[in-house]
């Protein structure tokens, strides 16, 4: 369908080109594996670090309410993907340079929603703990009790289970497609999310799957550090194929 002002189609898109597009991640990761795997790194290392501090912590269940909200804040790291992708479709070699680049192209609308997700990711990390103390307590659980934990870890992994996907899936909404529109600068800020939005809901099966394939990935790829510098990577240059799909130029 047509959207007037800017001539920004949104397509209607079966389930069928999810696997598509992560097969078009994937050669893009491939053909870019240094590049992407040493910007990825920053990323990883943030994780780790956040993450061995929980552990050391011994509130190992808390890992999976902070990996998921991960999600949150994906959407605004996709800009130096972004800028790679678009490099090597045209047949040209990619480098440290296309990442400033790619990053040099946020505006104000990105800036926003950037924020915004850095806010959710402050309160949802908040309100896990406030949950975790009330469901947990303050017992120590150790990383090996989750092999079989007690149902109070259980309940806590259900309630950040169900409420970080409303969440995840809410940002998901806003930001999918809002984000790389802007970044191509083809709507202003109203307008992208408005169409991000209507994307999503016009095409909600596929959407609502992808949403949960990369919550998924993310939250194990987090848990086992090195899948993260493989997975990352590849969910972007996903992430960009389904918007080329969704939003033709």
């Amino acid at each position: 369908m047509s959207h007037s002002a800017n001539e920004v189609t949104i397509v209607k898109i079966p389930v069928s080109i999810l696997p598509q597009v992560v097969r078009r991640g994937w050669a893009m990761f491939v053909r870019t594996r240094p590049l992407s795997v040493s910007f990825s790194m920053i990323f990883a290392l943030i994780g780790v670090a956040i993450l061995a501090s929980i552990m050391r912590a011994s509130y190992a269940p808390f890992i999976f309410p902070v990996s998921g909200g991960f999600m949150l804040l994906g959407p605004c790291l996709l800009g130096g993907f972004f800028a790679i992708a678009d490099k090597v479709s045209i047949g040209q070699a990619c480098s440290a340079a296309d990442i400033r680049h790619g990053f040099s192209r946020t505006n104000f609308g990105i800036s926003l929603i950037a924020l915004l997700c850095t806010i959710l990711f402050v309160f949802w990390v908040i309100n896990a703990a406030y949950q975790y103390g009330s469901i947990i307590g303050r017992v120590p659980e150790p990383i090996f009790n989750l092999i079989a934990p007690s149902a109070n870890v259980l309940a806590f992994l259900m309630w950040s289970f169900v409420v970080g996907a409303l969440l995840a899936f809410g940002v998901f909404a806003v930001s999918a497609f809002s984000v790389p529109l802007l970044y191509y600068r083809r709507a202003g800020l109203l307008r992208a999310v408005s169409l991000s939005v209507t994307a999503v809901f016009r095409n909600f099966v596929p959407c609502l799957l992808w949403s949960a394939v990369l919550t998924i990935s993310i939250v194990i790829s987090i848990v086992i550090f090195p899948l993260f510098l493989v997975a990352f990577p590849v969910l972007a240059y996903a992430s960009h194929s389904l918007y080329r799909e969704v939003f033709p130029s």
